[in-house]
């Protein structure tokens, strides 16, 4: 299966916050793949592509080297890489294709309760418990800040109440995790979200081909996450109001209504969401017989 040299090995999360949605987005870009339970790879049915199941850590690597042609992994995965090989002398040449539109988080400092923050200066002196040192250290250099790195393989947030750490870097994304230890967030380090990293190989023509194809096929997936369709009825008049209520929406189509020369329907592409109170103001400015519908591709 991973044998034909024109077929894509993209390297996805085995199992996390990225699993679900990378898979959820390749299905929406028309990739049908079949993957046995506890399988670490899945086959591409109508598209060629085979998708590796790793451990997040290992896909900066597995892309690096040319063992898979693309990956996609959090951005704070590969910041840490990057600074990571920089510190060995070694250059980091996998490149940063697109950004994705999901697993948004935040590599944040947290402290206990009862800690009297006051700001970065009471980080000096202090043990900061983390799995991203290199992203700390680089945090804690810019900030001129003297303290010192624990690192830890995993369970960062417990550090504290084991006398490990005084306080803790860790990623963020509802923080109900922080709530639920008795920490309090109180510097972000990095923003991260997924993106997709591609090999520093040249690629084959087919697979450079392929590779646009898909890239081309998320954009339009991520364009449409929360577009949506509408169409609605409305006076002549009301117009002008009509398209600046209408949220995130480029030039709407206006077609003439049958036997009714002051009335049009109006067609338009929202690319925000549409909520009711939007019905509602476009109601009280003359549209009817309104109409939501959700986008599920768009190329532009």
């Amino acid at each position: 299966m991973l044998t034909n040299p024109d077929r894509l090995k993209l390297a996805i999360q085995k199992s996390g916050r990225l699993t679900d949605h990378s898979t959820d987005l390749l299905r929406r870009c028309g990739l049908q793949f079949s993957r046995g339970k506890d399988q670490l790879v899945g086959f591409g049915e109508n598209m060629p592509f085979d998708l590796l199941f790793v451990r997040d850590d290992d896909i900066p690597d597995l892309v690096e080297e040319d063992v898979c042609d693309l990956g996609i992994v959090g951005l704070n995965i590969i910041e840490e890489k990057r600074l990571e090989m920089m510190s060995l002398g070694k250059t980091p040449t996998f490149s940063v294709l697109r950004s994705l539109d999901f697993g948004r988080c935040r590599l944040s400092i947290a402290v206990p309760e009862g800690f009297q923050y006051e700001g970065l200066r009471s980080l000096h002196g202090q043990r900061i418990a983390t799995t991203y040192p290199f992203v700390l250290q680089r945090f804690l250099t810019t900030h001129a800040i003297d303290a010192q790195i624990v690192t830890l393989s995993g369970a960062v947030e417990i550090a504290p109440r084991l006398g490990r750490a005084d306080v803790i870097c860790d990623l963020v994304s509802t923080g109900s995790t922080l709530l639920a230890n008795r920490l309090r967030e109180v510097e972000t380090v990095l923003e991260s979200h997924a993106v997709i990293v591609q090999t520093p190989i040249a690629l084959s023509e087919i697979k450079r081909s392929w590779v646009e194809r898909l890239l081309l096929r998320i954009d339009g997936v991520q364009q449409v996450r929360e577009s949506k369709y509408i169409m609605l009825h409305a006076p002549r008049s009301a117009l002008s109001q009509i398209r600046t209520l209408l949220p995130g929406s480029e030039s709407p189509t206006i077609i003439p209504l049958e036997g009714q020369d002051d009335r049009v329907a109006v067609h338009a592409v929202c690319k925000e969401n549409v909520f009711w109170e939007t019905l509602e103001s476009l109601k009280a400015a003359g549209a009817s017989a309104m109409l939501v519908l959700p986008v599920e591709k768009m190329l532009t």
